[in-house]
């Protein structure tokens, strides 16, 4: 069996982390609009800003020319990441969300963390 060919990515929208990003995205906004009106400009906001954060860095870094500002947008991603983690902790601390709530997008940003991590570390070390 001949070995595995690796197909160069044509785009950065083929990167399976950032199509995941993109999903996280999509249920932070469902769980965002949940919140009551008194957290749209303060938790809410937060939480749609960090999560846009995510997929924008990959894809900002994958179209840089230069892989060392590949890796810096990539820990800026993960960096947003631990963020809306965090916002997400707060949320359901003061009792926004349900704890199965919770359990499912943490479920989501600990999947799209691990991805990224595995990015940084194959990026990194193809350049060392």
């Amino acid at each position: 069996m001949p070995p595995a060919v690796k197909k160069k990515l044509s785009s950065y929208r083929e990167l399976l982390v950032w199509q995941k990003a993109m999903n996280l995205v999509a249920s932070s906004y469902v769980l965002a609009r949940r919140l009551p009106q008194s957290e749209l400009f303060a938790l809410s906001a937060q939480i749609r800003r960090a999560a846009i954060s995510v997929p924008a860095n990959i894809a900002e870094g994958y179209g840089r020319w230069n892989w060392r500002e590949y890796l810096h947008h990539l820990r800026i991603a993960s960096g947003s990441l631990t963020e809306l983690e965090t916002h997400f902790l707060i949320g359901a601390k003061l009792g926004f969300f349900a704890p199965i709530e919770i359990d499912k997008i943490l479920e989501q940003t600990a999947e799209v963390g691990r991805m990224l991590t595995t990015l940084v570390q194959k990026l990194a070390q193809r350049h060392s």
